[in-house]
């Protein structure tokens, strides 16, 4: 059973929340934010190579335009590759952990996984930024040497940077599965 909502990042940007429930102790929930616009890359590559043949047509060195191309490329790779991120999700399983993926506009996938006797909890944070308060989904790992302290927090959704209603949507599914995970050692 899949369910996907529309909600706004902390910028604006239109993003959306897709929940799938694999089983009773595992959900999937993927935030996807905007695709890559090939207008607005269009314009930036035509408006490094036209600044670029300008520089040719006052010097006339034919390395001008090339240094401009190859610039461009590798940039243009080196974003997709490493800078824009398609899709953000977290896959939380009930007996095993949670697998926090990135998908970035190349294909390229990032995922780390966070074994369910390190997690103490998953929360909202807020944090102040540039003077406006933006919240943020993190886990917090459980410190090895006190059972009660954190040892450290790791943020969640950082490129997408979904607003406080789809983190609340998140952070609720989240809970129900670690609830579960609570109270069945208890009543076994």
């Amino acid at each position: 059973m899949a369910e996907e909502r529309r909600f706004r990042s902390a910028s604006g940007a239109p993003i959306a929340l897709r929940r799938r429930q694999h089983s009773a102790c595992c959900r999937e929930l993927a935030v996807r934010g905007p695709r890559l616009q090939l207008r607005s890359l269009s314009a930036a590559t035509s408006a490094v190579w036209l600044a670029a043949y300008g520089l040719f047509a006052l010097s006339e060195n034919s390395m001008v335009l090339s240094a401009a191309i190859f610039i461009t490329l590798i940039g243009l790779i080196i974003y997709l590759h490493f800078v824009k991120i398609d899709q953000e999700s977290l896959l939380v399983i009930g007996s095993l952990g949670i697998q926090v993926t990135s998908s970035y506009a190349s294909g390229k996938e990032s995922t780390t996984f966070i074994e369910m006797g390190q997690v103490k909890d998953v929360v909202i944070n807020e944090a102040i930024h540039m003077q406006k308060v933006i919240y943020y989904l993190c886990i917090l790992l459980q410190d090895p040497e006190d059972p009660q302290g954190v040892s450290e927090v790791v943020p969640l959704f950082q490129s997408s940077k979904p607003r406080l209603d789809c983190l609340i949507e998140v952070y609720k599914s989240c809970q129900e599965i670690l609830e579960q995970r609570k109270t069945a050692p208890q009543s076994s």
